[in-house]
């Protein structure tokens, strides 16, 4: 018998404004010039209060923290993309989006001062879970919600997040498959940033994308420029209307860079080469914007200034509300898992409070 050819596939990758800030006309996405200034101030400001938590968890007034530098574009282009009725399913570097979408930002900043409670501050029209921290676990999640969504016949979308460590878990390969056999309304979002932890990209596959990886599960996927807040933004809108309109996922990789350690817990210096730094400092989401809107007249040093200014006071305002709550006392610890506790750890629980009086 002949060998048959049973499938062949392409994947697409696109790029619509370069590190100059130069557009490419034919694929520009038409953003109005509201929303354009909208994404800059998103970007910047998610910059300043990134920047503000890490200076906070080196004075010990925060836990740990998992910085977003390098990546604004990739949350603010998919921010800009959703409506009120999508769904964001993020991990632990979701600060940005989770902010843009309408999560209060001292209950972020209060979240990773290691009080879970900050998360009922959620506004029940902001539809966010909780950052998940195992790893990829929360794509299951989102296909799940993308799965109701659809059987209740609802015009929206849940969004699960994933960097490009996690798409080397059993959880991602699980969601992809259930996303091609049920078509869920659900968008996979990759932030392909380079590193997992301090595991290189061409060391976790073989592949020379995560993208191409949704082909295997009939799953619609595309590579975007995660520097390219355009491009982000023309890809997440495309995804999401395939989604709320019933016809199934997408996968996106979003290539970007990750500019600072992991977290506060890891130092990338000690396996990072500087070239990388500055290659992608050249290539930097907010200058690249910026560049742009110069070019179109839209924006200037005057405006700039002022801006940075309206955003310290921002920042510094979400410090003091985010400060100024009160601590839980320690045996909230055991409050929120059981609806009885068991008994060991109602012993616990009483050693804990006699430790704590004493």
């Amino acid at each position: 018998m002949p060998r048959i050819k049973i499938h062949e596939a392409v994947t697409e990758r696109l790029e619509i404004l370069d590190k100059d800030g130069k557009i490419d006309a034919k694929l520009d996405p038409k953003i109005p010039k509201k929303d354009l200034l909208t994404l800059y101030r998103n970007m910047v400001l998610s910059r300043r209060f990134d920047e503000k938590a890490l200076k906070l968890q080196r004075q010990g007034r925060l836990g740990t923290w998992a910085s977003v530098r390098g990546q604004e574009a990739c949350q603010a282009g998919l921010a800009l993309a959703m409506g009120d009725d999508d769904w964001l399913v993020p991990t632990f570097r979701e600060n940005a989006v989770m902010l843009m979408r309408g999560v209060p930002a001292p209950a972020l900043y209060r979240f990773w001062k290691g009080d879970e409670k900050a998360m009922t501050m959620i506004p029940e029209s902001v539809k966010c879970l909780p950052p998940s921290v195992p790893i990829a676990s929360q794509l299951l999640h989102a296909v799940g919600i993308g799965w109701a969504l659809k059987r209740d016949k609802k015009k929206a979308a849940a969004v699960g997040f994933c960097g490009d460590g996690g798409t080397s878990e059993g959880d991602f390969h699980e969601a992809l498959n259930f996303a091609g056999v049920f078509e869920p309304n659900a968008v996979f979002f990759i932030q392909n940033n380079g590193w997992a932890i301090s595991v290189p990209f061409a060391k976790q596959t073989a592949a020379a994308s995560v993208a191409q990886k949704g082909h295997a599960y009939n799953v619609p996927c595309i590579q975007v420029d995660g520097n390219d807040v355009f491009a982000v933004y023309a890809a997440a809108k495309e995804a999401l209307q395939r989604a709320r309109t019933g016809k199934g996922s997408t996968l996106i990789e979003a290539l970007t860079y990750r500019m600072e350690s992991h977290t506060t817990a890891d130092e990338a210096s000690r396996y990072r080469p500087e070239k990388d730094l500055e290659y992608w400092g050249r290539r930097d989401p907010i200058d690249r914007l910026r560049k742009f809107l110069v070019k179109k007249k839209l924006w200037s040093d005057v405006k700039e200034k002022a801006l940075e200014e309206e955003i310290a006071a921002e920042v510094d305002g979400y410090v003091k509300a985010f400060e100024a709550m009160p601590d839980p006392e320690p045996e909230e610890i055991f409050d929120s898992m059981y609806a009885e506790l068991p008994w060991y750890l109602k012993e616990q629980r009483a050693e804990l409070l006699e430790e704590v009086q004493s």
